[in-house]
């Protein structure tokens, strides 16, 4: 029998994990347990904290037009489209509107939360703006760019004192929509609301999802740009992170010389978003991109630690807090394949599975090359020797996730490294599944392992059989675990805290998806749920099959940039 893991005991794995981000503790991770000491019960009561995102340089023009290049603005002032139909909730997060918001999570029974999500009730005290910024897609430099869907609300520091910047996505046009309408539909907004809070349960750092709302006005989207276009619900997300300024948002103001304004960024950011670090001019910006190459190198790790795949990897959807933010065609792998490639609009495999590592490599150079106006040539040479380190981070964190992940507590240097790769060779050759395989060692005792009685029930490691060298991995990982001399129990306990039962499959995603289109909206609900605690053994969740092998359909899915 699995072994079941209690809600006490994922707690204090996902909190044992906080030093992965020491800087970003207090903002992404907190006890799901606790509750805030007073929760506000009314939006009438609940006020946004004084702005400080204001003070950065504002765009002069108000009206909501295309902006031109070289505005010397950081952000413009506009006000979401109201839409035309009542909106409606498909679902929240009480965990994010109580927990970082201070809400009762009943507050979503009220029309004015619904109008407020929309869009069409801007609060006392916000600032509507739209953030220009710039950057490198699919390894080329886009010029400006900018928040084309999305409004930032303003900022709220919560009853613990963490400060959150809220946003809508999918709230209407802004100066920076260039020629699209911003606006989002249902499907690539349940995806990112799921998502962002299935990689919370998974103790990823990452933007959070409050509520998402849809309205019955059509969008009009062609899915895979091939001239059909169809007409889908629009919908739009409140969402929140420490801070939404990415690496784009550099680039856009060194690439057009506007440096001044460059470092009146860097200042606020650096004063705002890293309150650890207490240098300023040359030494601050070189502690903060320091910190910035050595958390993207942990959050990648991280990524892949999982078999997720961000899919569009471009500078200006980098965040500079090092968080995962702007979910689009993204993927968890199935069948494991390091060349997995989540975004039908990635021809080239520019963005796959195992390329993360080395774009986000990338993008950091282009961080610097941004970054590099503000300091002396000596500064800009430490910062290249940051930039050797970023492997390093990258490999000492995946080492160490993996190691959790076969429930290793000890380092074995190269000897554990080969244990890995053997595992993954044996799953690549066979298309054994990346998740369930993992699943599967840590339902499995170690006699059992030893001796190669692997059910069918097991359908991941069991399709591992196929390979011979499975068994070589098995002989040699039973030993392995024999040396740290620990009790099973512990070891199967342990492991299960690291290796998910649940992921967002494609397919599961989909199929919230096709039901809340039809206005059923439970199954994101009931996912949400679900992936908040992805590694508790769910009956529902089992009866709907969510741990069972993907349907041969989903291979047929495929999610582009469209939404």
């Amino acid at each position: 029998m699995p072994l079941l893991l209690t809600q006490t005991s994922l707690t204090t794995r996902l909190l044992g994990r906080i030093d992965r981000h020491t800087c970003l503790a207090r903002y992404i991770y907190s006890d799901m347990t606790s509750s805030c000491p007073s929760a506000i019960t009314s939006l009438a009561d609940w006020k946004f904290s004084d702005p400080k995102l204001a003070s950065l340089p504002l765009d002069k023009e108000t009206k909501n037009n295309i902006r031109g290049n070289g505005s010397g603005a950081v952000f413009s002032l506009v006000r979401p489209t109201p839409w035309q139909s009542k909106p409606r909730l498909v679902a929240h997060s009480p965990s994010v509107l109580r927990d970082l918001l201070d809400l009762d999570p009943a507050v979503v029974q009220s029309p004015e939360f619904l109008d407020f999500v929309a869009g069409n009730l801007v609060l006392p005290g916000s600032e509507p703006m739209a953030h220009r910024y710039g950057g490198h897609q699919f390894g080329h430099w886009a010029g400006q760019l900018g928040d084309g869907r999305a409004h930032l609300l303003g900022e709220y520091v919560n009853q613990r004192g963490e400060r959150w910047e809220l946003q809508l996505k999918g709230s209407g046009r802004t100066p920076y929509s260039r020629f699209g309408d911003g606006r989002a539909v249902l499907r690539s907004s349940i995806r990112e609301f799921l998502c962002s809070e299935s990689m919370y349960g998974l103790g990823i750092a990452t933007s959070r999802a409050a509520a998402i709302v849809v309205s019955d006005d059509k969008i009009p989207r062609d899915l895979f740009y091939n001239g059909r276009v169809i007409m889908e619900k629009g919908a739009v997300v409140l969402r929140l992170a420490p801070s939404w300024f990415r690496f784009g948002s550099f680039e856009i103001l060194a690439r057009n010389g506007e440096l001044a304004e460059l470092r009146q960024l860097a200042d606020f950011i650096l004063k705002n978003n890293f309150p650890n670090i207490e240098k300023e001019g040359d030494a601050g910006y070189m502690a903060m991109f320091s910190q910035v190459v050595q958390q993207t190198a942990e959050m990648i790790a991280n990524w892949n630690a999982v078999g997720f795949a961000h899919g569009v990897m471009n500078t200006d959807n980098m965040s500079i807090m090092s968080v995962t933010i702007d979910y689009g065609p993204f993927g968890f792998v199935d069948e494991y394949n390091p060349r997995f490639i989540p975004n039908h609009s990635d021809d080239s495999g520019r963005y796959d599975l195992e390329s993360q590592v080395n774009i986000g490599l990338w993008n950091l150079d282009k961080l610097a090359v941004a970054m590099r106006p503000l300091v002396s040539p000596d500064t800009r040479s430490q910062m290249e020797i940051v930039l050797k380190g970023y492997g390093v981070k990258y490999q000492e964190v995946w080492s160490k996730l993996f190691r959790q992940k076969l429930g290793l507590l000890s380092d074995g240097g190269e000897e554990d490294e080969d244990l890995i790769n053997t595992l993954l060779e044996v799953m690549e050759s066979i298309d054994a599944d990346f998740t369930q395989t993992f699943r599967d060692l840590s339902e499995l005792s170690l006699d059992d392992l030893v001796s190669f009685k692997i059910p069918e029930s097991s359908w991941g490691l069991h399709q591992c059989l196929k390979n011979k060298k499975i068994k070589d991995f098995l002989a040699l990982y039973g030993a392995r675990l024999k040396k740290e001399g620990r009790e099973d129990e512990h070891r199967m306990s342990d492991m299960q805290t690291i290796n998910p039962r649940y992921i967002l499959r494609n397919w599961i995603a989909q199929r919230a998806i096709e039901l809340a289109e039809n206005d059923d909206f439970s199954e994101v609900q009931f996912l949400l749920d679900l992936l908040n605690n992805p590694y508790n053994i769910n009956k529902i969740a089992e009866e709907k099959g969510y741990a069972n092998p993907p349907p041969g359909w989903s291979k047929k899915l495929a999610v582009s940039c469209s939404s």
